[in-house]
């Protein structure tokens, strides 16, 4: 009986053992499951990392993807991981970094192929036309402007090699015997091609090539002279919130050519049209394939970025008010990237912010 006793003791100790090693392997993944939870939403859903670089346009674009996504979709609000190019294109290629919506491959363009060859990044195309950059003039130079009574005071320019017969109208007040011709600031790749396209199309005759202190003063200079009714002439690009809220007009320029373009000693050409990509980590084609549906339908119209770029500045607002303006705005658009279902919960999402 003893002996009974004490085995049957041994075996009640052993089932005791078992239940307490049972609910601590029970709270352990109990625990480990909250944190899993703790980077989605609750429907197994996770927490997407989207690449945050420094230019408002981006931005904007990663919040109407993160809107939609959180409130379409049922994922958590995404992180926006913010940071240069170069850094997140890194973390893209190791997995850290999910979506990219603006990549300016010319900009970076080993980094990117790089990326893409190694078969961790898939790129899904332009998420706008390729973006322009040139010489531009306010359009009411050559169109006038009825309702601001601004007449048209050089209806004939329409190249840069027209420039010369109305170089006294963008009179450099520092150097009053030539016009004054707006550069982009010191440092800029840009700014010693303009210095040589000055050359080559032979305007150093007639104009001053004036740099700017930096990116706002250009931009300023060029408002300034709008809001006044000026004459102004200088580089720019697109998309910006300026070309939204101003009415500019690019001048012509022999098209591009890139042996011509790419000569240092000539660049007698258009610029060549910037391509702008957007892009995933190659996980999401099996962790969120309708992710990667989105992102590939994801496209937008120059006029749409310089419009909410424009609302920005205009309004004082952030990126993630202009998102939501984007979405009220141009419903048309971004429901041709959703499903149907999808689109009836992110338009009632929107209708309870203000």
């Amino acid at each position: 009986m003893i002996k009974t006793k004490h085995f049957l003791g041994e075996k009640a100790a052993k089932s005791l053992l078992l239940l307490v090693l049972f609910v601590f392997c029970f709270s352990v993944t109990g625990c480990g499951g909250s944190a899993v939870d703790s980077s989605t939403n609750g429907n197994g859903k996770p927490k997407l990392v989207m690449a945050d670089v420094s230019w408002d346009s981006v931005q904007v674009h990663n919040r109407i993807v993160g809107f939609i996504l959180q409130h379409g979709y049922g994922y958590p609000e995404p992180e926006y991981k913010f940071g240069d190019t170069l850094p997140l294109l890194q973390g893209m290629v190791r997995g850290d970094i999910h979506i990219t919506m603006e990549v300016w491959p010319d900009n970076c363009a080993e980094a990117w192929n790089d990326a893409v060859e190694s078969g961790n990044v898939i790129d899904l195309g332009s998420i706008y036309p390729d973006a322009p950059q040139g010489w531009y003039v306010p359009t009411y130079m050559i169109k006038g402007d009825p309702e601001r009574g601004i007449e048209p005071i050089a209806p004939d320019l329409k190249s840069v090699f027209d420039l010369p017969r109305y170089w006294e109208l963008f009179k450099d007040p520092e150097v009053p015997s030539k016009g004054r011709f707006h550069n982009s600031p010191p440092g800029w790749m840009a700014t010693e091609i303009n210095e040589t396209k000055f050359k080559t199309y032979g305007l150093d005759a007639t104009f001053n090539c004036f740099s700017t202190g930096s990116d706002s003063a250009l931009a300023a200079s060029m408002v300034s002279a709008y809001e006044q009714g000026k004459p102004w002439v200088g580089y720019y690009w697109e998309p910006t919130w300026v070309m939204g809220k101003l009415d500019m007009t690019m001048l012509e320029e022999p098209p591009y050519d890139p042996e011509v373009y790419n000569d240092p000693s000539n660049r007698g050409c258009a610029y060549p049209a910037a391509r702008v990509l957007k892009g995933v980590h190659v996980d999401l084609q099996t962790t969120a394939p309708e992710v990667v549906e989105l992102i590939s339908k994801y496209e937008t119209t120059l006029e749409q970025n310089n419009d909410f770029l424009s609302y920005m500045n205009n309004n004082n607002a952030d990126t993630q008010v202009a998102a939501v303006y984007f979405l009220k705005t141009y419903p048309e658009t971004w429901k041709s990237w959703v499903p149907e279902d999808v689109a009836q919960k992110v338009e009632q999402a929107l209708k309870e912010v203000n």
